[in-house]
């Protein structure tokens, strides 16, 4: 049984910085890629950010590189993402998920998802 649970999303403005947490549970969270995906109002989920299983390779969506900073903890079983110079096209629901694999890879699969906290930048 796997359950990941977000915090950290808020009202913000245009230009500031907020760090979103993720809590996974389970003793094998250094085992596998993490990842961070966003889904505007009426828009389909789409790839933020992943990390592998050590936490030595991180991947990043173009619209967020120089931006966002994934990274983990293995030792509090914590995703994070630090999401600076926000803009309002960053609005949306982010959600944490786990893969199944340690490796991060091109279209792989993210089993185990979170709630999703919401996120809001305005102008």
């Amino acid at each position: 049984q796997v359950h990941l649970a977000e915090s950290g999303g808020g009202l913000v403005q245009a230009g500031d910085s907020l760090r979103l947490s993720c809590a996974v549970s389970g003793r094998t969270f250094r085992s596998y890629t993490m990842g961070w995906f966003r889904q505007a109002p009426g828009k389909e989920r789409v790839f933020v950010a992943a990390i592998n299983g050590g936490g030595v390779n991180t991947y990043y969506a173009d619209s967020v590189k120089g931006r966002f900073t994934i990274s983990r903890d293995n030792t509090k079983n914590a995703l994070y993402l630090q999401m600076s110079s926000l803009k309002p096209e960053d609005t949306g629901v982010y959600y944490c998920a786990r893969s199944t694999t340690y490796y991060y890879s091109a279209n792989m699969n993210f089993a185990y998802w979170g709630q999703g906290t919401q996120v809001t930048v305005s102008s």
